[in-house]
């Protein structure tokens, strides 16, 4: 029986080489703001990325459609509520890595290790710095009092970063309290949600509303753009650490999942621990104006001018377990 499987594997390497060590990267993150590191992680370990990208539903749905038969290892994608359905959907498998469970602290990963954030996307409220003095904000809650109507832009409902963030506030409070504050929030709105975060802050800088709740790097984009009108409209603006007193300021992360399809789970798990590397994480603060998910890697120069901030410190999974009951609230309280 030896000599046979000695002959046999002599014979498949006369037949052809051996493949190249490779992995499958679906990647909800667009593709300029991945493919660097990943060119980075294929030099550094000689295993080849395939990468597909798209929106993260979109991939989600694909998934699904393909199946076992997949041959995606990893998904990457940004916001937990996504990574959340990507497990209760039965597409992601549990990863042991000492490493990971190591560097990242626990509220940012899976307890039971089927995903790990590799960065941090904090959603503070940014509000006109001709208008607004700080000392008028506090916390998110607050933005529901009656003098703020007419002052507040924010996305749609249908944005998971939104529902996400009520998601935060329903594990923190629970849902009547979160139903009253949704009720007035909504009423307080300047203009029907329109647009992304960047037409909030567009908005907010041109006059039509005074504060607008939304995630740090887009700031950061519109500050390095080389469109004068939009980094003319960052300067206008500042940053607010709302619920400091509190739970803290809303975090979000994008994160990593091995996929239960995954016919190189080596590789994947090589992968996954690289984008959790110093390395990378520093990539990820310079270039894409998000936070380090690991501590002891600075931060880039423009979020540190912005200043430390206590930031909320719930379980990530929890806003995949809140996000249906969030999205009925939001429906109830006529956020659109």
């Amino acid at each position: 029986m030896l000599r046979r499987s000695i002959l046999l594997g002599l014979s498949l390497f006369v037949v052809g080489p051996l493949q190249a060590a490779e992995v499958n990267l679906y990647s909800a993150r667009q593709e300029n703001l991945i493919k660097p590191l990943l060119d980075q992680f294929t030099e550094k370990t000689g295993v080849k990325v395939n990468l597909v990208a798209g929106k993260a539903d979109a991939l989600l749905q694909r998934l699904q459609t393909e199946g076992r038969n997949s041959p995606a290892d990893v998904l990457l994608t940004v916001d937990a509520g996504r990574l959340h359905r990507a497990v209760a959907a039965e597409l992601t498998q549990t990863v042991d890595s000492e490493l990971l469970n190591d560097v990242i602290p626990s509220q940012y990963r899976d307890p039971d290790g089927h995903w790990f954030g590799l960065s941090l996307r904090a959603r503070p409220i940014m509000y006109a710095k001709d208008r607004v003095k700080p000392s008028e904000l506090s916390t998110y809650e607050d933005l529901a009092d009656a003098k703020w109507k007419g002052r507040v832009c924010i996305r749609s409902s249908g944005n998971i970063y939104n529902q996400s963030l009520v998601a935060s506030m329903l594990a923190a409070d629970g849902l009547g309290s979160v139903q009253s504050w949704a009720d007035g929030f909504v009423k307080n709105f300047a203009r029907p949600p329109a647009g992304g975060d960047r037409d909030q802050l567009k908005a907010a800088a041109a006059g039509q509303c005074d504060v607008a709740v939304a995630n740090t790097y887009y700031l950061v984009t519109m500050h390095q753009s080389s469109d004068e009108a939009q980094r003319e409209a960052a300067n206008q603006m500042a940053v607010f650490w709302p619920n400091q007193d509190g739970r803290g300021a809303h975090v979000n992360v994008s994160g990593a999942a091995m996929l239960k399809s995954s016919k190189n789970t080596d590789e994947a798990v090589q992968l996954i621990e690289f984008l959790a590397s110093e390395d990378a994480q520093r990539w990820y603060a310079d270039k894409n104006g998000e936070y380090p998910v690991r501590a002891g890697v600075p931060m880039s120069d423009l979020l540190a001018s912005w200043g430390e901030f206590k930031a909320d410190d719930v379980n990530m999974r929890e806003l995949g377990r809140f996000n249906a009951e969030a999205v009925r609230l939001m429906d109830r309280a006529g956020w659109r």
